[in-house]
């Protein structure tokens, strides 16, 4: 089968399309035949060496939507079911994945737009879990235009929270639309935020980073239900940074997967979409961190 892989740390051009012998599921696993695979940052992070050693050759991306090939004698699907989810040992940029963590795919979702499902579902419900957001609170999502800000801006709303996101110039139609009130990001972001909230703000889910934790640690007052996906300096700042622990929230992914397909949540744009043999150009588009919709890698 065809795959990418990289024997070294470094930049997009050490990924290499390979060829491997098709995997074979064990257990519970189930072998998964790749339509499309999701293009996230922890895929360049782990490629440039910022999760630590690896070991080489390593594969390269998780996130996957396909169709089920192949099952071990434990698995509880069967072949042919589509669904969506997680690939082991980070090798989903590959014709076929194994994988146990996977929940289905509604017919009616296009496997583009269900594989911007998993890792936004999972990471926003669980930032916001880990915040403690409730009904009639207010909420400030930074980068609320975003793959996991869109997908936790709509989850919170559903929760009936009050929801103000920060977006670019351009994208505050987007933020309107998905539920939240749009505010610019940059210089003078607080005082904008406390203009639309002049009684403060109850919780602050950064997920896009670029120094805005000083504004939300000066609405809070403090770092007191802040946490952050996007920004290394939490940690001196004394801001959780989040990152969900204990395997996959399959219920959440399903859950919000139906949404999607039902239209009641909406994707913040059309996928953007890269060949397998591309890759390299997929995760180089995905280190400049612009752009609306999710970027994916087509394999079948």
């Amino acid at each position: 089968m065809k795959a990418i892989q990289f024997e070294r740390f470094g930049g997009p051009e050490v990924l290499a399309l390979v060829d491997l012998p098709v995997p074979e599921p064990t257990g519970a696993q189930v072998r998964v035949a790749v339509r499309v695979a999701g293009v996230n940052p922890a895929d360049w992070k782990r490629r440039e060496g910022s999760f630590g050693p690896q070991q080489f050759p390593a594969g390269t991306g998780f996130e996957i939507a396909g169709v089920v090939d192949a099952a071990g004698p434990d698995a509880s699907w069967r072949v042919g079911d589509e669904v969506i989810g997680w690939a082991a040992d980070n090798r989903g940029y590959a014709e076929y994945a194994l994988s146990t963590q996977l929940a289905p795919k509604p017919a009616t979702l296009s496997f583009p737009d269900a594989v911007a499902v998993p890792v936004a579902a999972n990471t926003a419900s669980g930032g916001l879990e880990v915040l403690g957001v409730k009904s009639g609170e207010t909420l400030v999502i930074n980068g609320a235009s975003g793959a996991v800000g869109a997908m936790a801006v709509q989850l919170a709303r559903a929760t009936g929270a009050r929801v103000i996101g920060t977006a670019s110039q351009r994208n505050q139609q987007v933020v309107r639309d998905l539920g939240a009130e749009p505010v610019t990001y940059g210089d003078g972001v607080a005082e904008r935020i406390r203009a639309l909230a002049p009684d403060g703000v109850d919780a602050i889910f950064d997920c896009a980073g670029h120094g805005f934790l000083d504004a939300a640690i000066e609405l809070r007052g403090g770092v007191d239900r802040i946490v952050t996906i996007a920004d290394g300096a939490a940690a001196e700042k004394g801001v959780p940074f989040y990152s969900r622990q204990g395997g996959a929230a399959l219920d959440i992914v399903e859950r919000v997967a139906r949404l999607v397909a039902d239209g009641e949540f909406r994707l913040p744009g059309a996928a953007r979409s890269y060949p397998l043999a591309e890759a390299a150009a997929a995760q180089r588009e995905s280190q400049t961190g612009h752009g609306l919709g999710k970027i994916v890698i087509t394999v079948g």
